[in-house]
């Protein structure tokens, strides 16, 4: 059944897009997260499409998200050994916070530094893969009334005018009604309609495209040569590189799973977060140590008392962080 809060409606549909993106176009290799954007603008669900060959590169770099301190030395760093005031573009602050990211960033076996005299040198150990293919954006509303719309449309008509994504979608419940209330909202033209039915769980088959996506790779009036411009590609890049780190698993991080009450059920091919004490999907902020209901696991769970090396929260833990690597393995394996 689809859970009633829109919590749980979106991590479904970000399973279902792991399962089945893209829903018109067939299959591509992608990542799903949730919950990112930029300082104006926040998006449910989105979807980083990939290219295999160049996402593989990626993994090379890690399993964390390089942030955007680290990607303007990470995407610089020269082949052979220079100071990195040299090497490395202009910034617009201080290179002295320069500096200090090539530090990190070879502490984290990203680049190589050497010092010659006072001056820091670097150079790249391998060179950091143009991996994104596209980003898409999702809005979640499972029950979409006036209200629900009149914001989304604003929201969506936003997404159209930056064209930060290449697609933007609205992710709503089927009614079952011959043409369905979404379609007759006002709601830009060029945003997708994804209805969705999630009674019988998710499966590959648990949405219906009801509108189709314009294409918001260029913007309006732009030739077909032209591109976006370099601080909206590297604002892209920082958002997908946050989806390739955080994924949508990530609630596991903000709610605690430590709670005896703290279960996951299954909704067909996905794993969603359930409260026994309260008999529903929690919110976030609901499954949080200030919850009446919290009751934290007995030592025991975490010792002697448990098979599960650090009791049941833990390996739940352990259990979404794996699932989190097998998408991301199976997305290199395409290339092979």
């Amino acid at each position: 059944m689809t859970p009633d809060a829109e919590f749980g409606y979106e991590l479904l549909v970000c399973r279902y897009a792991e399962l089945a993106w893209h829903p018109s176009e067939g299959p591509r290799p992608a990542i799903v997260s949730r919950q990112l954007g930029t300082e104006r603008r926040r998006w449910d669900t989105v979807v980083v499409e990939v290219d295999p060959a160049a996402f593989s590169a990626r993994r090379a770099f890690g399993d964390r998200t390089i942030d955007s301190d680290l990607l303007h030395v990470v995407r610089h760093a020269p082949a052979e050994w220079a100071w990195y005031r040299d090497a490395l573009p202009d910034p617009d602050y201080p290179w002295r916070y320069v500096r200090q990211a090539v530090h990190r960033a070879a502490e984290r076996d990203l680049v190589e530094t050497r010092r010659d005299g006072n001056r820091v040198r670097l150079r790249r150990l391998r060179p950091y893969p143009d991996w994104v293919e596209r980003v898409v954006a999702i809005e979640n509303k499972p029950n979409l009334d006036a209200s629900a719309a009149d914001r989304l449309a604003d929201q969506l008509r936003h997404d159209v005018a930056t064209g930060l994504a290449d697609e933007a979608w609205l992710a709503t419940e089927t009614t079952g009604d011959r043409v369905e209330p979404a379609l007759l909202r006002e709601l830009p033209v060029e945003a997708g309609v994804l209805t969705t039915d999630f009674a019988g769980g998710v499966d590959a088959d648990s949405a219906t495209v009801a509108w189709h996506p314009s294409d918001l790779s260029r913007p309006a009036g732009a030739g077909r040569g032209d591109r976006r411009d370099p601080e909206t590609e590297t604002r892209r890049l920082e958002i997908a590189e946050r989806a390739y780190g955080k994924g949508w698993r990530s609630y596991r991080e903000t709610m605690r799973p430590d709670c005896r009450h703290f279960e996951l059920r299954r909704e067909g091919r996905a794993l969603v977060p359930y409260c026994a004490a309260k008999r529903k999907v929690p919110t976030a902020r609901e499954c949080s140590g200030s919850c009446p209901e919290f009751s934290p696991e007995p030592p025991a769970w975490r010792t002697n008392g448990w098979p599960i090396a650090g009791g049941p929260g833990k390996g739940i833990a352990r259990l979404l962080a794996r699932r989190r690597e097998r998408e991301r393995d199976r997305i290199r394996s395409e290339d092979d």
